[in-house]
């Protein structure tokens, strides 16, 4: 297997615009080639399948103990938010200093920050402040890490094998989305939130080791310095369509059509009859990971060949639907294959939009552009969430969910990812 190339997008370019030739379709098991990458590859998954532990876990655990989805909603804001507002500051860190460094440090901090609320969590009456003040400093290590992961993995692979590795990066936060809730949801049941939190903690061990010992490639500067390296990502935005037309999809999917996934458990007491501290919930949210599990692979396996603009808005309109069928369920049965399908959509979504950017960007501003790219999709889902909770108080679950799958329907026009 050669050693990794750098990833730039003239290539690509010439290919979308030519139309004479095609850039060689790539395989989750030609990524998985590549030492380095298997091995993070799998610290991440360890890493992951704790913080959606965590994640599934402290929503639950706050509904039960407010009976609101209001502070639901403020609690993923403390988790989520700092993407929205940091991440083009760790995408310039994740541009400047080395990766490696940036990675381990905000590991450690976020180990520390788990620790912490399991110790608030265990008191006999938890603060929501205090609560909401460390899954805050948790979220602010994660707008550092993300960007700075999303721009280190496409360095690890040769670039006929990226999308392989993307699909096999997303596919990595779903099958942890499968493990982690139904473990979450059977170690909640049976021996508190508490423990749930130390094991997230633990879960950082494997990629600190993993990052401490594998040799990985350095960030290849670009020209523009301090300011001006800031906004560079939203100039790369501005300049190129399809980059532009991306992002913007992602945001106002995320906005509008994903609170779903932030207010599952207020779902699924609400409508479903469904307790939000059951093993049944774990699997519910389970369910939803495996869909997005399948739907993230399939784009570096049976699509790879596939045109991937098509399936974006292939993939928008079956979450649609599919997010419109959930918002009319009233019953737990067929609420778990529902709730497959539509991860299946999201993700096979997401992931193609990834792949879509990711290929038309040149390593020297990867890390600031795919900064605004962790803002919209993770950062802009917390401030659809604040929106969504009292609405649901307001009216109820149902109609936001349905409000959703309307504006899923509308992307499938927006989303036209064809070069001008």
């Amino acid at each position: 297997m050669s050693a990794p190339v750098e990833s730039g997008a003239e290539d690509v370019e010439d290919a979308l615009l030519e139309g004479d030739r095609a850039v060689e379709a790539s395989t989750a098991r030609a990524a998985l080639g590549y030492p380095v990458f298997r091995r993070i590859f799998l610290a991440a998954l360890v890493s992951n399948v704790g913080s959606w532990m965590q994640t599934v876990v402290l929503a639950a655990f706050v509904f039960h103990m407010t009976g609101s989805s209001t502070d639901v909603g403020l609690m993923t804001l403390a988790q989520l938010g700092p993407l929205f507002l940091l991440s083009p500051i760790g995408g310039m860190a994740a541009d400047r200093f080395m990766r490696r460094s940036v990675l381990i440090v905000v590991s450690v901090e976020q180990s520390i920050a788990a620790l912490v609320m399991a110790w608030l969590i265990s008191a006999h009456d938890p603060r929501v402040l205090s609560l909401f003040l460390a899954a805050l400093a948790s979220g602010i290590g994660q707008a550092f890490y993300a960007p700075t992961y999303s721009a280190l993995i496409p360095t690890l692979v040769e670039k006929k094998d990226l999308p392989g590795a993307i699909s096999l990066n997303s596919a990595n936060m779903n099958l942890s989305r499968v493990i982690g809730p139904a473990v979450g949801g059977v170690l909640y049941a049976k021996v508190g939130a508490p423990w749930v939190f130390v094991g997230n903690s633990v879960s950082y061990l494997a990629l600190i080791g993993v990052l401490a010992t594998v040799q990985l490639p350095a960030a290849r500067a670009g020209a523009q310095q301090g300011w001006r390296r800031l906004i560079e990502g939203f100039a790369v935005a501005r300049r190129d369509h399809v980059v532009g037309r991306c992002l913007t999809t992602m945001v106002l999917f995320s906005f509008f059509c994903l609170p779903i996934a932030v207010l599952m458990p207020v779902f699924a007491h609400n409508d479903l009859r469904i307790g939000e501290n059951t093993i049944s919930y774990g699997f519910l949210y389970a369910s939803f990971g495996a869909g997005a599990v399948v739907g993230a692979l399939s784009i570096g396996t049976f699509l790879a060949g596939q045109q991937l603009e098509r399936v974006v808005r292939f993939g928008l309109g079956g979450y649609a639907v599919t997010l419109a069928v959930f918002g009319l369920l009233r019953s737990p049965v067929p609420a778990y294959p529902t709730v497959f399908l539509l991860g299946l959509f999201y993700f096979a979504t997401v992931t193609s939009l990834a792949t879509v950017l990711q290929k038309r960007l040149d390593d020297s501003v990867r890390g600031r552009v795919m900064a605004l790219w962790v803002m919209a999709f993770g950062g802009t889902v917390p401030l659809g969430a604040i929106v969504a909770g009292p609405l649901s108080e307001l009216f109820n679950i149902a109609a936001v969910v349905i409000t959703g799958a309307a504006v899923a329907a509308g992307l499938v026009l927006f989303a036209d990812l064809r070069e001008r």
